[in-house]
């Protein structure tokens, strides 16, 4: 695996390191949520996942924080809600994920919050 150093990688390649990181442990409904074209938006992709149980999610986290590290050599610039394992967010700026537990995910409802999003479901596709 080749290694990119942190300023070289963008933010659709960080998204999808996150996506890959959130499928290896089997994450249910992955969304990607593209806010480039959202007025006031706080980051360019919003990545959204949803797991089953606490150690699924702690996997999940796991899984995304590893997948980034390996290739970018980066750490998340914010983590939180690792202890309370029911929304977990791994903010790297330009990307952020959010590992819900399904029932917090459907309370949220992030996908209705950001409608002007664009919203595609990477698991539907070939992800290498």
């Amino acid at each position: 695996m080749v290694r990119i150093k942190q300023h070289d990688i963008s933010s659709e390649q960080l998204c999808q390191l996150i996506v890959n990181g959130m499928l290896e442990k089997k994450a249910l409904d992955v969304v990607v949520m593209d806010l480039r074209n959202v007025k006031n938006a706080i980051t360019d992709f919003f990545v959204l996942c949803s797991g089953n149980s606490d150690t699924q999610l702690d996997a999940i986290a796991d899984s995304v924080d590893e997948q980034v590290y390996k290739t970018t050599q980066q750490h998340p610039w914010h983590r939180e809600g690792k202890e309370a394992r029911e929304w977990i967010l791994i903010d790297y700026v330009d990307v952020v994920a959010h590992v819900f537990k399904k029932d917090r995910r459907d309370y949220y409802k992030l996908e209705d919050l950001w409608g002007d999003a664009e919203i595609t479901r990477p698991e539907e596709t070939a992800v290498a």
